[in-house]
């Protein structure tokens, strides 16, 4: 038998998912740790992950990692089962590279999008301008591919994987159509696809519970700005 593994995370959050789609891809069993954030973190936590003290971490025995994406490489290496990485140094270079585009062009504004205030339409235009701009390089790098991995979910998909669930979440309470099939039909069917696949569904937050969440978190955020300062 292994070492125990754990992931600490807390409900709803895009990089939460990820390390634990990767250890369910990899056929490793794992326990879930999910914290009360923001304002009760647990003291093992902040033992594991002292700089930050953020979510996810992964546990692997005596062992800490932080950060979503380093946390899914070091499933890829220290697990056997299916490759979440190309094995040729180019390939793999690439596969970072997009991973990390995604994290800096749609994770964080995303969640900066969710904490917008009502009424704050300017701002949020432009998120969307941006977005689509950044979708239309994704449709590029996609097509001809079932995954951005190839036949299967790799890093990339597991980095994009807020445009399969988190996304349709965000236009529901927002009103607004992003990921339509209409402009991005590959991107469209990959999101289906992903969402569809039995290791990812597994690890998908229930659509109401996460509509309910970000609802709450705008209507917090709105609350705070209309605070007369």
């Amino acid at each position: 038998m292994g070492e125990p593994v754990k992931v600490m995370s807390t409900f709803g959050t895009i990089y939460g998912h990820r390390p634990e789609v990767a250890l369910s891809i990899k056929g490793i069993p794992y326990e879930l740790r999910l914290e009360d954030l923001p304002n009760n973190k647990s003291e093992l936590l902040l033992t594991c992950n002292p700089i930050h003290k953020l979510v996810p971490v992964l546990l692997h025995g005596d062992r800490s990692i932080c950060e979503s994406l380093i946390i899914v490489e070091y499933i890829d290496e220290a697990f056997e089962g299916p490759p979440l990485l190309p094995a040729d140094p180019y390939e793999r270079a690439t596969a970072r590279f997009w991973a990390q585009f995604i994290d800096q062009k749609f994770a964080r504004p995303f969640w900066m999008s969710i904490c917008m205030a009502d009424g704050d339409k300017e701002e949020e235009e432009d998120f969307l301008k941006v977005a689509k701009e950044n979708l239309l390089l994704l449709e590029g790098q996609l097509k001809g591919k079932r995954f951005f991995g190839g036949d299967s979910i790799g890093l990339v998909d597991i980095a994009a994987s807020g445009l399969a669930r988190w996304l349709e979440a965000f236009e529901e309470i927002s009103g607004v159509d992003l990921l339509t099939n209409e402009e991005f039909p590959v991107l469209h069917r990959w999101a289906k696809a992903y969402a569809g696949d039995e290791r990812a569904k597994e690890c998908l937050p229930n659509m109401d519970e996460l509509v309910s969440k970000f609802t709450a978190v705008r209507k917090k955020f709105q609350a705070m700005a209309e605070v007369p300062k």
